[in-house]
């Protein structure tokens, strides 16, 4: 079922802590690793933004596009989901305890995390909390990584616990160089994201 992927994708869309980068990363590609670096701290400080974009999915059985929404406000998220011809909608809002999955007829499902929330209601198991960095052009800093730059020294390619992440393209927006197109691909699962508008905040000071 379209939705049922539909809603998966919005689960990996969560809110992750702003931690600090202390997993190894192994990094390679052209870039200069001096600007990387530079580029990982400032980026690493935007926790907050909203999105307007367009996904399009692929699994075993199914797959479809529809449009994306995500408002983040540090450990607040709002992320509303719509499928194609009016096929269905979904909007997951929360915060750390706290998660709410609300899907057109059928109804409201509430749990203290977002992982418990996606294994309960679908019984997948996926590195929820790692898109809020991902979108961003970042590795995910609790898990080892590798790395490949490009020749501005952003992001390439990035390989994290069994998904590989491609960024075929950036945008400049508010002083932030940051992705606008990426293909995720997982072992049951592949996501293409296009960020046709971003609006990046830093709000924690």
């Amino acid at each position: 079922m379209f939705l049922r992927h539909f809603i998966v994708f919005s689960f990996i869309a969560l809110l992750a802590g702003c931690a600090g980068f202390g997993a190894r990363e192994s990094v390679q590609g052209q870039g200069n690793q001096a600007q990387w670096r530079e580029h990982k701290q400032q980026l690493s400080g935007l926790d907050g933004w909203q999105i307007d974009g367009k996904i399009g999915i692929r699994a075993p059985k199914d797959s479809g596009s529809g449009t994306l929404f995500w408002l983040q406000r540090q450990d607040y998220y709002d992320i509303r989901l719509s499928g194609p011809l009016g096929r269905g909608a979904a909007r997951l809002t929360g915060r750390p305890g706290q998660v709410s999955l609300e899907v057109a007829n059928q109804g409201r499902y509430e749990a203290p995390t977002p992982e418990a929330l996606l294994e309960e209601q679908l019984g997948w198991k996926l590195p929820v909390s790692h898109l809020t960095w991902w979108v961003r052009g970042l590795p995910a800093p609790d898990s080892k990584s590798r790395l490949t730059l490009d020749a501005d020294s952003r992001l390439s390619n990035l390989d994290q616990d069994d998904w590989q992440i491609e960024y075929l393209s950036y945008a400049q927006q508010n002083g932030y160089w940051l992705p606008e197109r990426i293909k995720l691909h997982g072992s049951n699962l592949d996501v293409t994201l296009v960020i046709k508008q971003w609006q990046p905040r830093k709000l924690g000071q």
